[in-house]
Parts: C-alpha cells; sequence; structure tokens
C-alpha cells in the first residue's frame, strides 16, 4: 500500500504558505516600527530587539496555526476539478487579496492602538468592538481612516501581483484526497497541542512589559482578552481557603473604621457624626483622562489647568490619589461602589449587577435624590442600566437640548455642566438634597472642541487642548454654579475616571494611574491631604466628612478619620490586578500567577523613568492579603452578595 506524502500535497497549499509567509514578515517590520517609535521611552535598547523579534516570529507562527485553519479546511475539502477550474482562479485571487488587504490594514490599526494603550489589542480594544458606535465615529474622526484604508488597497494589490505568480502554477496539481487529509491532519493537530499546551503569553519573558508587548502577536492578544472578558475568578486566579481569606480581609478592613456587623461578610456600620458638615448636597464631577501628569496644582509647569490650580487654593487637596483602573467603567466604578477593580469587565457592564450597593443606594437610604448625569449616550458601556439598576436616576445626552457642539462622544462639558447646574435647580426646588456623579466626555480623542476658547484649537490640538479644555468648562460651572442658592449648601467633588494612558514599563505603570482629587464645601478649611488614597475610597471620605450614619458593604476607607500609613491601594490593568502597600507592589496574573515587586517613585519628570521596580522574594503575607481582597469582592458578586 503506498504511503500518502505531503510533498505531493503541498502545492495545494502554498497559498497558506504565502500568506504565512508575508504576515510572519509584516509582523515583524510592525515590531520594528514599534519599537523605533516607542520602544525608547520604554528603556528598550537595541540589544533586546533580536530576542523581540525571533520570540514575536514564534508568536506569530502559533497565531496562523489559527487564522489559517478555515483556508486550510477549504483546500483540502475543495474537490480537483473545482480547485482546476477558472472559477476558482477568481475565487482564489479574490481571498489572496481580501487577506493580504487585511494584514496591511489590520497592521495600520494595531499601531494606532500601541501608539495610544502601550499594549497590543487587549481588553480596551474588546470592549470598544462592543460599542461600534461610539469607538468607529472615535476612530472616523480621530485618525486619517481613508488614506490608511486607499493605502492598504494599493498595497494588497502589490502584494498580490508576486503572491499570485507563486499561487497560479500550483493550480493544476494533481493532490489526493489522502494526501490533503495528512496535511489538514498535521495542520489541526498542531492546532490542538497550540490550544493545550501555548497560552497567549507563553514568551512574555522581559521584565518590561513592552518589551513582552512587542514580543506578543495582536491578534492572539485580542482574542485572548475576548475569553477572558467574563472570566469566572477562580478559574483563572491565585485563590485560598475562603474563611482564611474572609478573616484576613475583615482584619484588615476593621482597622479602617466602622462595625462589622455580620461574622461571615464585610459590611461595615459608621455612626453619626456630631462634628460632621451635615446634610449637604454632595455633586461629584468625574473628570475624563484628567491625568495628574497635567494639573499644576500636582507639579505641572505647562499652565494647563489655572481653574482647578486657582479651586485647589479653596479646598482639600490629595496629593497622592491614584485610580482603580485605565478605563471609565473602572473609574465609575470605584466611585459608585467602592468595590476593588476584580479582573474581567467591570461590574458596570456584568449581567448581574443589578443588585449591587452602591454610593446612590446609600444616600436614598439618608433622604438623598441620587442622580448620575453622562454627556454622551448611556448605553454605552452599560453605565445607564448599571445607575438605574442601583439606586440613582440617570440624565444622559438625550435630555440635553440644543448643545452649543457634540462630537461622537457626547456634548462639549460646558454643554453637560449646563444641562447639570439646571437639572440641581430642579431638586433643590423639590426641598431635599441631592446627590449627583457628573461625567464629562470632552476631553477624549478625536479632541474636537466650541470655537472661540482662549488656547483651544477646535481641532487638532491633541491631549492638552483636551485638557485645557476641560480645565476652561470645570471654571465656567463653578462660576455658574456660585450663582445658585443650593451652591452654599453643597460639596462638590472634582476627581478624573482615569489618567490620560498608561505609560512605561512595569506591569503595573503607577504613574499613569495618579489623578486629582479635590473636595470644597462651606466649612472646609483648605489643606493638603498626603495620605495614600485610592478611588475606592471616595464614598467613604465623604460620607466621613458629612458625619452621615450609614452601613455598606464598602471596601474602601475614609483617609481622614482612619489614617494608615500602611494602608493599600487597588489596581487593575488588563488581566492583572495588584495591591500596593509601602514600597510593595503584589501582583496577581491569569494562570494563578502571583509576584511581588519593589516600587520605588523616582524624582524624575520622564514617564519611563518616574516607576522603578525591582523583583523581589515573595511576600507571603501581601500576596495572601492581595488574593483575600480580590477573591472575597469577586466572590460576593458572583454571588449576588454585595448587597
Amino acid at each position: 500500500m503506498a504511503i500518502p506524502t505531503l510533498d505531493l500535497a503541498l502545492p495545494r497549499y502554498r497559498p497558506l504558505l504565502v500568506l504565512g509567509a508575508v504576515y510572519l514578515l509584516s509582523s515583524a517590520l510592525l515590531r520594528v516600527a514599534l519599537w523605533l517609535h516607542f520602544g525608547g521611552e520604554a528603556g528598550i535598547g537595541p540589544a533586546q530587539v533580536p530576542a523581540i523579534l525571533g520570540l514575536g516570529v514564534v508568536n506569530d507562527a502559533v497565531e496562523l496555526l489559527y487564522l489559517l485553519a478555515p483556508f486550510a479546511l477549504y483546500l483540502t475539502v475543495l474537490p480537483q476539478a473545482w480547485y482546476a477550474s477558472r472559477p476558482h482562479r477568481v475565487v482564489l485571487a479574490a481571498a489572496l487579496y481580501v487577506a493580504l488587504f487585511g494584514m496591511v490594514f489590520l497592521n495600520a490599526m494595531e499601531y494606532f492602538f500601541f501608539e495610544e494603550f502601550d499594549a497590543r489589542f487587549n481588553r480596551v480594544a474588546v470592549d470598544y468592538l462592543i460599542s461600534p458606535h461610539e469607538v468607529l465615529g472615535n476612530i472616523w474622526e480621530s485618525y486619517p481612516v481613508i488614506p490608511i484604508a486607499l493605502a492598504a488597497v494599493f498595497s494588497g494589490l502589490l502584494l498580490l501581483l508576486p503572491a499570485w505568480t507563486l499561487v497560479a502554477p500550483t493550480l493544476r496539481q494533481v493532490a489526493g484526497p489522502r494526501q490533503r487529509a495528512l496535511v489538514l491532519g498535521l495542520h489541526l493537530g498542531l492546532l490542538l497541542l497550540a490550544v493545550a499546551l501555548y497560552p497567549t503569553d507563553a514568551l512574555s519573558v522581559f521584565e518590561n512589559r513592552v518589551a513582552n508587548e512587542l514580543t506578543a502577536n495582536g491578534p492572539s492578544s485580542f482574542f485572548n482578552a475576548l475569553r477572558t472578558n467574563h472570566l469566572d475568578y477562580r478559574a483563572y486566579y491565585a485563590t485560598g481557603e475562603h474563611d482564611r481569606m474572609l478573616s484576613i480581609l475583615r482584619d484588615d478592613l476593621a482597622s479602617a473604621g466602622g462595625e462589622l456587623v455580620n461574622p461571615a461578610g464585610v459590611t461595615r456600620r459608621f455612626a453619626a457624626r456630631p462634628e460632621g458638615l451635615g446634610k449637604l448636597n454632595v455633586v461629584v464631577l468625574a473628570e475624563e483622562s484628567l491625568g495628574a501628569e497635567f494639573v499644576g496644582a500636582y507639579g505641572d509647569t505647562r499652565g494647563l489647568t489655572p481653574e482647578f490650580d486657582e479651586l485647589a487654593k479653596q479646598g482639600l487637596l490629595f496629593t497622592h490619589t491614584y485610580a482603580s483602573g485605565t478605563r471609565t467603567v473602572r473609574g465609575l466604578e470605584a466611585m459608585s461602589a467602592s468595590l476593588p477593580p476584580i479582573p474581567g469587565d467591570s461590574v458596570v457592564k456584568r449581567a448581574g449587577n443589578e443588585s449591587v450597593v452602591t454610593w446612590g443606594e446609600v444616600m436614598q437610604g439618608l433622604g438623598y435624590h441620587a442622580s448620575f448625569l453622562y454627556g454622551g449616550y448611556g448605553y454605552f458601556d452599560n453605565m445607564n442600566e448599571y445607575f438605574a439598576a442601583n439606586g440613582f436616576a440617570v440624565s444622559d445626552r438625550r435630555d440635553i437640548t440644543d448643545p452649543s457642539f457634540a462630537n461622537i462622544w457626547g456634548v462639549a462639558d460646558e454643554d453637560l455642566f449646563r444641562h447639570a447646574i439646571d437639572y440641581f435647580d430642579q431638586r433643590a426646588s423639590e426641598g431635599r438634597p441631592f446627590f449627583s456623579l457628573v461625567m464629562s466626555t470632552s476631553n477624549h480623542k478625536p479632541y474636537t472642541f466650541p470655537a472661540g476658547i482662549p488656547g483651544v484649537p477646535e481641532k487638532g490640538g491633541g491631549r492638552e487642548a483636551g485638557v485645557r479644555y476641560a480645565d476652561f468648562a470645570l471654571g465656567q460651572f463653578f462660576r455658574e454654579a456660585r450663582k445658585h442658592d443650593w451652591f452654599r449648601n453643597t460639596l462638590f467633588v472634582v476627581m478624573a475616571d482615569h489618567g490620560a494612558r498608561v505609560y512605561g514599563a512595569a506591569e503595573i505603570p503607577l504613574y499613569s494611574y495618579e489623578i486629582p482629587f479635590l473636595v470644597l464645601a462651606p466649612g472646609l478649611p483648605p489643606r493638603k491631604v498626603e495620605a495614600l488614597t485610592g478611588q475606592i475610597d471616595l464614598a467613604p471620605i465623604v460620607l466621613g466628612l458629612l458625619g452621615l450614619p450609614y452601613e455598606a458593604p464598602f471596601f474602601g476607607r475614609d483617609v481622614l478619620h482612619y489614617p494608615d500609613p500602611h494602608r493599600v491601594l487597588l489596581f487593575n490593568h488588563n488581566q492583572k490586578v495588584a495591591i500596593l502597600r509601602d514600597e510593595e507592589l503584589a501582583i496577581l496574573g491569569l494562570h494563578r500567577s502571583q509576584t511581588s515587586v519593589l516600587h520605588r517613585r523616582q524624582p524624575l519628570l520622564t514617564r519611563r523613568d518616574r516607576d522603578a521596580y525591582e523583583p523581589i522574594a515573595q511576600d507571603r503575607g501581601l500576596l495572601d492579603l492581595t488574593t483575600a481582597y480580590y477573591q472575597i469582592s469577586a466572590e460576593m458578586f458572583q454571588r449576588g452578595e454585595y448587597q
């Protein structure tokens, strides 16, 4: 019996070999381009490039097993008569062209994504794909889409000519069913091995995060993010025995004040404070992407935020505040629910979030009207549904009539703030205090703004123009609000939802997470608060200032009344979560990985050098505390116990 050999079947699979070769070459060129433009800032020297390229080729080759599998199946089952026919030549040429065009266009998208997020396609890309209206509109307004598409069209044609020259001679060569089955079997066998044994981060061997991102394969990173977007915490992350983890967590929360009300949970009861400010209105202005690195009150010298800087002299300025994550929904989750940023989706977007305890529900129980106001359409990222189901009235772009300016993300901040002031007038007329979380949108690509703002071009000004405009609108809001009676009975908070973008080589680049946090209220003397503060501390801090009694399972700390020089801060970045205590950062990742590093903030101004990290021996106590925070909070949400 004749044994089928690969050499008889390989000519039919030459289209796969050609596409694979083009993909490997284009991916290598993309890595070189990314290194040239972004590697220097991340501290990646020329000596590391050969290793990045070599390991990258392996990652790309593994991903090709996935990408080419449908094409391999098609070439295997196609009858010889149809394979050699003239119509199939047209189909095959068209398929090759679409694939080549796609490679060029995808590489361009990866470049611009890396420029914005310092990473390959990740959970941000998945989140954006789920909301195509805003995202496609943002891409259209922010990038030269037509020139890029035309370049990809012509590049695809140029690549098709040599590709077709290599493929066309094989169309009349015969490969029997058994030979074709052998090739397909080999491909599928390798694919199954990759599925079972080769995770996306298998070759993430560098201590430098950006070097690992350069080594990674973009589509593989995207599909990994898609697969883990709704992950089960216990299936992917380090865990401990439930009762022990709960005990560790309760001991840590007990140091943050209040009385734990039940031995099986984390709910704490806080008594009224007679010295508190009382039942003031509360307005939280959540500023889009306003990293502390842009704010004069935090040391920036460009003069981008004169309005905030002046306000900072009048209230409590928290000088060391960190966001929980890098997305708006992470910031809103932390501000509204005082919940750790558990891996996967924010609870704002998760199924089963209808019964989450929020600051809005607590304020409702204290007699307040609670609301969430947003300058865009609140269906984005499930914001309206989350807030409406958890104690907040919602009002978004649909309620803002005749805005002076709008782009794909929402109305200009000035229009949002005018709407907010009208909304507060109505609430004040009802005779009960109001609490409102107001989310802005203007400081975001495509960075387009109303005409006539000093120092802010209508377009083309980039992120600095976004900061200038956000600050201008903030000043306008406070000037107008002072004219209204309710102003004198209101506590205001200004806090960013997250920083501008993720910079740096570290797995959790803390410098990128620093945000402004300012509280202004009647009877509150101005001062600076040096205590380490996180976004989940917002509700406990404000409730402590008001002195109102409440009961909630909040994880945050009132750092004004329960200071702790060794308190912990919690962070999320893609699939990793972490806790910072003193100078130690404990990181939990997929595949139950646990890492400890020493973090030292440097007195330098460059993004790359601001944070220094050194691997250290695992701190078992801190890793257990990190596991306790994330495991228990994830379990509480999944079981519907964060109530």
